[in-house]
C-alpha cells in the first residue's frame, strides 16, 4: 500500500506541475499531506514535517545566504569581466552562447557546490539568453546536465557517500570512473552544441555592435544531419521549445519573438531587444558599466573574499552555512558600509531569497511525508525485490539503472545509505565487487540535480525565471540520455 501511494504521490506532482495546475510551492505542500491522510498517518503530519523542516534547515540558511553573498557580487561587478569574456567568445552565435554555458558550468562545478554553480553560471548568461532571444530552458538543462556530470568529484558529495555506505575508498570509486565521465561530459558538450544550433536555426545570428558574426554561419545548413547523427528519434522531442518559429516562450514564459527576416549575419537595428551593453533594460543589467552599485576599487577584495570563501568550503573549515552568512555579512559591510544602502541591497535581492527558501521548507513538507510514512524505504524495497535472480551477475548494471529512477525520486542520503548497502549485498552474492556496485550508483547524477528533491534546482529555475515545470519537462530526457551514456562507458571501458 505505502509502495504504490509513495509512486502515486511523486506521479501526482510532476503531472501537476509539468502540466502547471499548480505552483511548486503549493505542491510540494497539499500533495504529500493529502498522501499522508491516504496512509492513514494524517495524525502525525506536524511531526514529519517538523522532522523535514529540521534537515533541511540548514541548507535553507546556506541557500539564502549564498543568493544575498552572489547577489553582491554581481551587483559591485566581480563577474562582469567573465561576461564580458563570454559575450566576446560567443559573438553572439546562439550555438556558441549555450556551448559556452556547458564549459562555464562544467568549470564552475569543481567547487563541488550546486547552488553556487548555477548562481554563477545563470548571472553570467542570463544577460546573453534575454539578448539574443534564446530559450531559457535550454540554459537551464545544460547547466543542471553538466553540472550532474560534475557533482560525482570526490568533494560533491555523491562518492563520498557511496564509500561511507560501503565503507570503501572514496578515491578507488571516483578515479576509475573518470573515463566514463569523461564521456558522459563530452556529450554534454555535444548536445549543447546540438541545441546550439537548433537555437541558431530559430533565431539566427545577430551581430552585435562593434563585433563581426561568426565565420561557420553556414553549419546552420547541416543542424538536422547532426541532430538525426547524434540523438537520433529523441532529437524531436524539444521542439515545443526550440523549433523554427517559436520564441521559446512556451518553454521559458519569455513573450514571443519573432526570427529575424534578414539573413543570420545581418546587423539588426537597435530597439528594445537589441539595444548597446549599456542599456539599462530589464535582465541585462549584468553588463551595465554605470550601475551606481559598482564598486571598481574593492575588485580585488571582493575576488580575494570569493576565493578564500570556496576555498574554506571545500576545506570544511566551518559548515557551508556559516561561512555564507559570514561571506555576505562581510561583503555588505565593506561595499555598502552606509545603512540605506545595505537595506537596499538586500530588498534587491529578497525576491530570489523568498523564492528558493520558500521552496526549500515546501521541500521539506514533501521529503518528511516521504521518510517518516515509510513510502522511502517501500518504495526502494519493492524496487529492489523486483529484481530477476537471473539478474545476479549484472547487479553492477542493474544498479545503474536504478540510480536514475531513485536518485530522482529520492534523496541522494536516502539512496546511498538506504538503498545501495542492499544492492551491494546482493551483488555480492553472486560474485559482483562493491566497488563496481559503488561505480554504476553514480551514473544517475545527471538526472539527479534535476530532481525536485534537490533544493539548488530551485536556485537555478528561479534566478532564470523558468517554470518549473518547463524545466523538468526539458531536462529530463537529455539528463537521462546522458546517465545512460556513462553507464555505457564504464561498461564498454569494463570500470563497470
Amino acid at each position: 500500500m505505502l509502495t504504490f501511494l509513495g509512486f502515486a504521490m511523486i506521479a501526482t506532482f510532476l503531472v501537476l506541475i509539468m502540466m502547471k495546475k499548480m505552483s511548486p510551492i503549493a505542491a510540494l505542500v497539499l500533495i504529500p499531506a493529502l498522501f499522508c491522510v491516504f496512509a492513514g498517518k494524517g495524525a502525525h503530519l506536524g511531526d514529519y514535517v517538523i522532522e523535514g523542516v529540521g534537515k533541511l534547515a540548514p541548507t535553507a540558511a546556506m541557500l539564502m545566504f549564498a543568493i544575498v553573498y552572489f547577489g553582491l557580487m554581481i551587483d559591485v561587478g566581480l563577474f562582469d569581466p567573465i561576461v564580458r569574456g563570454i559575450l566576446r567568445f560567443c559573438k553572439a552565435d546562439p550555438m556558441r552562447v549555450v556551448v559556452g554555458t556547458a564549459v562555464l558550468a562544467a568549470i564552475v562545478s569543481l567547487d563541488g557546490d550546486g547552488s553556487t554553480t548555477f548562481m554563477i553560471t545563470v548571472s553570467a548568461m542570463y544577460p546573453l539568453y534575454k539578448r539574443l532571444g534564446l530559450s531559457l530552458v535550454v540554459m537551464t538543462g545544460v547547466a543542471a546536465t553538466a553540472n550532474g556530470v560534475m557533482n560525482t568529484l570526490p568533494w560533491g558529495g555523491p562518492t563520498a557517500r557511496a564509500a561511507t555506505a560501503l565503507k570503501l575508498d572514496a578515491a578507488d570509486i571516483f578515479v576509475p570512473m573518470i573515463p566514463a565521465l569523461a564521456v558522459g561530459l563530452l556529450f554534454v558538450f555535444a548536445l549543447a552544441y546540438v541545441l546550439g544550433l537548433r537555437e541558431r536555426r530559430r533565431v539566427g545570428v545577430l551581430a552585435l555592435p562593434g563585433q563581426k558574426a561568426p565565420e561557420d554561419v553556414e553549419a546552420v545548413e547541416d543542424v538536422e544531419a547532426v541532430e538525426e547523427d547524434l540523438v537520433g528519434a529523441t532529437a524531436g522531442s524539444t521542439d515545443h521549445s526550440v523549433s523554427a518559429g517559436s520564441a521559446g516562450s512556451a518553454a521559458s514564459g519569455a513573450p514571443a519573438k519573432p526570427s529575424p527576416a534578414a539573413p543570420s549575419t545581418s546587423t539588426p537595428a537597435e530597439g528594445p531587444e537589441n539595444a548597446p551593453d549599456d542599456a539599462p533594460e530589464d535582465g541585462f543589467q549584468g553588463l551595465d558599466p554605470h550601475r551606481p552599485t559598482l564598486r571598481p576599487r574593492l575588485y580585488w577584495f571582493n575576488a580575494g573574499l570569493t576565493v578564500a570563501l570556496l576555498a574554506a568550503m571545500i576545506m570544511e573549515l566551518l559548515p557551508i552555512p556559516v561561512l555564507f552568512l559570514l561571506g555576505a555579512a562581510l561583503a555588505l559591510t565593506v561595499n555598502f558600509p552606509h545603512m540605506p544602502d545595505q537595506k537596499a541591497r538586500i530588498a534587491a535581492h529578497a525576491d530570489n531569497v523568498l523564492n528558493v527558501a520558500g521552496m526549500v521548507f515546501a521541500a521539506a513538507v514533501f521529503t518528511g511525508v516521504l521518510t517518516g510514512t515509510g513510502m522511502v524505504k517501500h518504495m526502494a524495497d519493492w524496487l529492489v525485490g523486483a529484481i530477476p535472480e537471473g539478474m545476479g551477475p549484472h547487479m553492477a548494471l542493474v544498479t545503474g539503472l536504478l540510480s536514475l529512477p531513485l536518485t530522482y525520486f529520492m534523496s541522494n542520503d536516502g539512496f546511498y545509505f538506504g538503498v545501495l548497502p542492499v544492492l551491494a549485498e546482493a551483488g555480492a552474492a553472486h560474485g559482483v565487487s562493491p566497488l563496481e556496485i559503488a561505480r554504476a550508483s553514480l551514473v544517475g547524477q545527471a538526472l539527479h540535480m534535476s530532481s525536485p528533491l534537490v533544493p539548488a534546482v530551485y536556485v537555478l529555475v528561479g534566478m532564470a525565471k523558468v517554470e518549473f515545470g518547463d524545466h523538468t519537462r526539458f531536462t529530463v530526457k537529455w539528463a537521462a540520455l546522458t546517465s545512460l551514456v556513462v553507464l555505457a562507458a564504464g561498461m564498454l571501458f569494463g570500470i563497470i
